[in-house]
């Protein structure tokens, strides 16, 4: 079949059955050239509920399953609750806001054990109940925007009636097209003043000249922006731009004076293909060098390159749980890897000899030893690179053998050299913390070979989305 080749399959009076992996939901259908005897082809559809039935239209056909979208809500199901956020569809976030939050929690705690059991063919211990988050609306700490001169156009909207300017957005990246922008009015994320400042950025920059960023063409002044918050109410902005200007330094004055509640306030010139900006210097244009977060007593120093588990309630939750799942009794040497700014290898140092923290980003590091230091912490060392190549048999040698590794790695996982040297190491316990069941199922398999999975607690650190956190604790066999 061509790629491009529209599919014309609609499919009347679907009854959706239940939810599914990446945030849509489920059912099973017959088209007509199946057995009508048979059980039907599985179909997910996006943005559906538990009960609803609706016309489907299909939009992929392959051998062994069915996507399709909703073109007809015929009967709501009862469970389905109204958006309540005005993008709702077309942001490619908060895909959940239909689904009661206790739907919502139950398919996280069946994506677990999907991940780790059906996919990974994992030995489980009967899985915990999943923690939810208390907070289901504002519950971010951290929330990036893009800023583009080709926003997407909806549907309701005439593009030749639009202005250069009416065409500029400064918002989210609609899912499955990499240079359309979605421009946010209002985001239910993170608490204000968040949405303030965004709109005040793009209603300067469109006043005021300023060219949006055109990703295609890697060329534009205003590209890119991070809001982070903290629970005492600092506010860390960054705004970064395509290309240097004069009219950089008149921007973020502007920005300082309409909202003197900003902490700290860092700009960035990005000239590179990609806005990851840990490879950038990061410029302190007013204000503090960091904003702080505290848990449990401890203050932890937030950079503008700082990793920190962008859900702070839920996090608190997630590190009493690794703390506890780490068993420890005060006479052990812990290895925290993937580190970030040393927030669980602190949380933990209380109860341990000593830790040992390993992260690759040099200035998270560096905020991880001020942190220890900020906190009277004396039996924490930190060390900054790729982790395959710090987490060596000589690095253990010199820093001493683990009693037990707390992992965190990003969402690909571990490298195959990082589980290798666990295996070798063979602590007695290892808390494995993941933002991806898939990747960690996978790393579990290879660490099966000396240990058995002895308890598993998902917590959920993002409502309304399908990502779920999940934490499994081996003991060695």
């Amino acid at each position: 079949m061509p790629r491009n080749r529209k599919l014309d399959i609609i499919l009347p009076c679907v009854t959706i059955e239940n939810v599914a992996a990446e945030g849509k939901s489920i059912s099973h259908v017959h088209l007509p050239e199946d057995d009508a005897e048979g059980p039907g082809r599985i179909i997910f559809v996006e943005f559906a509920v538990p009960g609803d039935v609706v016309d489907v239209q299909v939009t992929k056909k392959k051998s062994s399953y069915l996507e399709g979208r909703i073109i007809k809500l015929i009967k709501p199901s009862p469970s389905r609750l109204k958006p309540f956020c005005e993008h709702f569809g077309v942001c490619g976030g908060c895909r959940w806001q239909p689904l009661p939050y206790e739907f919502q929690l139950a398919a996280k705690q069946q994506q677990v054990y999907d991940q780790l059991k059906r996919i990974g063919h994992l030995e489980l211990p009967e899985i915990s109940p999943i923690i939810g988050s208390e907070k289901t609306v504002f519950y971010r700490n951290k929330l990036e925007f893009s800023a583009s001169n080709k926003r997407w156009i909806l549907t309701d909207e005439d593009p030749e009636a639009l202005s250069d300017s009416e065409k500029c957005g400064l918002g989210f990246h609609v899912g499955k097209f990499f240079d359309k922008v979605l421009d946010i009015k209002r985001c239910w994320l993170q608490p204000e003043p968040s949405n303030a400042i965004r709109l005040f950025i793009k209603d300067y920059a469109i006043r005021n000249g300023l060219s949006f960023y055109d990703i295609r063409n890697n060329h534009g002044l205003f590209r890119n922006m991070f809001v982070r918050t903290t629970e005492k109410g600092e506010v860390m902005l960054i705004v970064c731009f395509g290309e240097n200007s004069p009219a950089i330094l008149p921007m973020l004055g502007a920005i300082r004076d309409k909202f003197p509640e900003i902490t700290s306030l860092y700009y960035v010139i990005n000239t590179k293909l990609n806005d990851c900006i840990s490879d950038q210097e990061c410029i302190l244009f007013h204000g503090e060098d960091a904003i702080y977060e505290q848990m449990e007593g401890l203050r932890f120093k937030i950079g503008p390159k700082s990793f920190y588990q962008t859900n702070t309630a839920q996090a608190l939750q997630l590190y009493r749980k690794a703390r506890e799942f780490a068993g420890l009794t005060g006479k052990e040497t812990v290895y925290d890897l993937y580190t970030g700014t040393g927030t669980i290898a602190q949380f933990v140092s209380s109860k341990a000899a000593k830790v040992i923290g390993i992260e690759y980003v040099p200035e998270a590091i560096e905020d991880a030893v001020i942190n220890a230091r900020a906190n009277g912490i004396t039996n924490c060392s930190f060390f900054a690179g790729d982790m395959k190549d710090i987490l060596t048999d000589k690095f253990i040698e010199q820093n001493g053998k683990p009693d037990v590794m707390i992992v965190d790695p990003p969402r690909a996982g571990m490298h195959p050299d990082v589980v290798a040297t666990i295996l070798r190491a063979s602590p007695a316990r290892i808390v494995y913390v993941s933002c991806n069941p898939a990747s960690q199922a996978r790393d579990l398999a290879l660490l099966a070979e000396k240990y058995k999975i002895t308890a598993v607690q998902p917590v959920d650190m993002f409502p309304h989305t399908q990502h779920v956190e999940n934490i499994c604790k081996l003991e060695l066999c």
